[in-house]
């Protein structure tokens, strides 16, 4: 049985990926599909960096705009719609266009892992809830280091839900998830993939996320968090864990200022863009391109690069 085109545009946060993502659905009758674990919520629009109506051109876009930010969103709900959306797409006969920086989103629809959920899991994770509540992120990623040194790294210590799903699979597993990880890599992928990685100078990368983050103050991010507050969204809720949404919360507390935010929110971006590409180098099936020459010659070569993988 043949495979289902899937073409993959992968990368760190401000490489470009969702303009060249669009510029391909035009030439290549496409639509594009988020692999993005916060653009799934509305009005949660410029901390995302969410694809304006304008911007989209006309290209349709799935998995943004599904959900409340008071609803749960996690890599299963992802893995299941997403494959829905490919289904829908092959179906009217355009090549679905998975865009996103989400590693464990990504890895997870393209080898099919599996998320079945175990008996004792329930009380294990409830468990770890617990802790978390009482101890905080900084212990429980402490925690974690001491059974998965490898897990620790790649996690940031206050994405809370991915620290308590590794420590979670350690305790039922005895084994690190960074291991089975591994193991997963290897499995080839049910898709006939074209995946393509933006990559750029470290430099480069850095000055536009600074100036990604300057563009998001003056859209108007503070008040965006402000609004989301004022519906009774906190800190624990999955919706503001998010990149531009942890960070601006201690300013409209009043425990840091502004000043001090937008700092926090540079630095972490840069780290989470350097998670984003070590996340890629492990890949198998990635090939990279410059995303550092500007928009024509980043389209030359994904031109370049899908035609070697499909042939036209």
């Amino acid at each position: 049985m043949e495979k289902q085109k899937l073409l993959v545009i992968a990368g760190p946060t401000a490489s470009g990926k969702s303009s060249l993502a669009i510029r391909m659905a035009k030439r290549w009758n496409g639509e594009v599909i988020s692999a993005d674990s916060m653009q799934v919520y509305r009005r949660m629009d410029i901390g995302t960096a969410k694809v304006t109506p304008e911007e989209a051109e006309g290209i349709p876009h799935h998995l943004i705009d599904v959900l409340e930010p008071t609803e749960e969103w996690n890599v299963a709900l992802f893995q299941e719609q997403a494959e829905a959306a490919i289904r829908d797409i092959a179906s009217r006969g355009r090549l679905p266009i998975l865009c996103g920086g989400t590693g464990f989103y990504l890895h997870a629809l393209l080898y099919g892992t599996q998320f079945a959920e175990e008996p004792e899991q329930r009380d294990i994770r409830q468990e770890l809830e617990d802790r978390m509540r009482t101890e905080g992120p900084e212990k429980m990623h402490e925690a974690l280091r001491a059974v998965d040194p490898e897990a620790a790294d790649s996690i940031h210590p206050h994405n809370e839900k991915r620290v308590i799903r590794a420590l979670e699979y350690y305790r039922i597993h005895g084994t690190p998830i960074s291991q089975h990880n591994r193991e997963m890599r290897q499995k080839p992928s049910p898709y006939d993939l074209c995946f393509l990685a933006l990559d750029m100078d470290r430099t480069v990368l850095y000055d536009r996320i600074d100036r990604r983050v300057d563009l998001m103050i003056e859209q108007g991010l503070v008040d965006e968090v402000r609004g989301l507050v004022q519906e009774g969204l906190s800190a624990g809720m999955t919706a503001m864990q998010g990149l531009g949404y942890k960070e601006i919360l201690p300013y409209l507390e009043g425990s840091c200022t502004l000043e001090e935010a937008v700092r926090v929110l540079k630095r972490d971006t840069r780290h989470f863009a350097k998670r984003q590409l070590t996340w890629l180098r492990a890949e198998k099936d990635v090939r990279w391109i410059d995303a550092g020459h500007g928009a024509e010659e980043l389209l030359r070569q994904a031109e370049e690069q899908i035609r070697q993988v499909y042939g036209k």
